[in-house]
């Protein structure tokens, strides 16, 4: 049976809507909450309060070693520093008594292990917290180190009366290789993401390597008790369920950031990124609206658009928003590459754009098939 032209026409031009639509949306995106990134301007607070940073470490002797004397040596008028060891079996004892005699301000507390009871780092997390002498908690990993000894210095400027949150950028170092390019646009988009929501007004994450809050704002909200037997979750899940468009502040001053050595393996990483997977549809469900619209329009777009240029359909105007799409993308990856000092990876943007849609939905499927063991980290 012969479909009439006037419905094939109609298709066409209903897919070339859809082009226009999913184009749309994708540009108010990037211009309106990505883009609010390269765009902000900090207003820092005057008044200095005491920090607590904490760092969590299970068998971390090396890294302890390269970044510890970093978070300690800051340019910071009082602070203190509590390391965690959280049931360690490599020379983690060995490097912080080292320490301990260097720095007064370090404080170690250590977890011992247990046969009959296993846990994950959000156990090692609280230990620190309890442990803290002061309101204010900065968070950082062992693997991490500030990129400047003004790091604290910048968090602080946001500890103003009315916050209890201060989402910062925790990126990788770069390194040769295709792996560690796709992780640092993957950790700049999904900063874009997170950091563009929060400065708009709907904050639903952060991240463990850069971030600060309230001692007080974790025990009224009763710790991790509501979702610690997740495996992850100790930053982001926890940044869910407290932050509002008042209490939480936005920092990314250059000098504000911290930096991590990334996977050296697909197969590291891809574990890594179920990880992080397994907390996401605990997300409030606006949240988790706003998160699925993007890809969702993302595939829309890369479907319309082959789909049009493979009938030779309208090529002209197709090309055109495609155009404006992929131009208008890159600026905005550039103005926040620049404002969160990621270099390198531009050009591999626009790819990486199309292939991240398969390589997440990969992961997500694998993720609902993960062994649901406990896990540190």
């Amino acid at each position: 049976m012969l479909i009439p032209v006037f419905y094939i026409e109609m298709v066409h031009y209903a897919v070339l809507g859809l082009l226009i639509l999913t184009t749309l949306s994708q540009l108010i995106s990037y211009l309106f909450v990505y883009g609010s990134v390269g765009r902000y301007k900090r207003n820092p607070g005057l008044k200095k309060h005491p920090v607590s940073v904490i760092i969590c470490a299970r068998n971390e002797a090396e890294n302890l070693k390269k970044n510890l004397p970093l978070v300690l040596e800051q340019k910071f008028d009082n602070f203190e520093v509590i390391v965690v060891n959280d049931c360690s079996t490599d020379s983690t004892d060995d490097v912080l008594g080292d320490f301990l005699k260097k720095y007064k301000h370090l404080r170690v507390t250590s977890i011992a292990p247990d046969k009959k009871f296993t846990h994950g780092k959000k156990l090692a997390v609280t230990v620190g917290i309890k442990a803290a002498k002061n309101e204010w908690l900065v968070f950082t990993d062992a693997d991490c180190v500030p990129v400047s000894d003004q790091w604290l210095n910048r968090m602080q400027e946001n500890f103003l009366d009315s916050k209890e949150i201060v989402i910062a950028y925790g990126g990788y170092r770069p390194q040769p290789g295709l792996l560690n390019a796709y992780i640092r646009y993957d950790t700049l988009f999904i900063a874009m993401q997170y950091l563009g929501h929060a400065l708009k007004g709907m904050p639903y994450m952060g991240v463990g390597r850069n971030l600060a809050y309230r001692k007080s704002l974790f025990f009224r909200n009763k710790g991790f008790a509501s979702h610690y037997n997740i495996l992850s979750g100790d930053d982001d899940l926890f940044i869910n369920e407290t932050a509002t468009r008042t209490n939480t502040a936005v920092e990314f001053h250059p000098e504000s950031h911290t930096l991590s050595v990334p996977r050296q393996s697909w197969g590291e990483w891809f574990t890594q990124k179920k990880r992080h997977y397994s907390t996401f549809g605990r997300y409030k469900p606006g949240h988790l609206f706003h998160l699925g619209i993007e890809p969702l329009m993302r595939v829309l777009f890369y479907f319309s658009f082959c789909y049009l240029l493979a009938l030779k359909i309208l090529v002209v105007p197709v090309l055109i928003l495609a155009a404006v799409r992929w131009l208008t993308q890159l600026v905005v990856f550039k103005t926040a590459m620049n404002r969160l000092g990621v270099k390198g990876i531009l050009l591999w943007c626009s790819i990486f754009d199309l292939i991240s849609l398969f390589i997440n939905f990969i992961i997500y499927l694998s993720g609902l098939f993960r062994r649901r063991t406990l896990r540190w980290k």
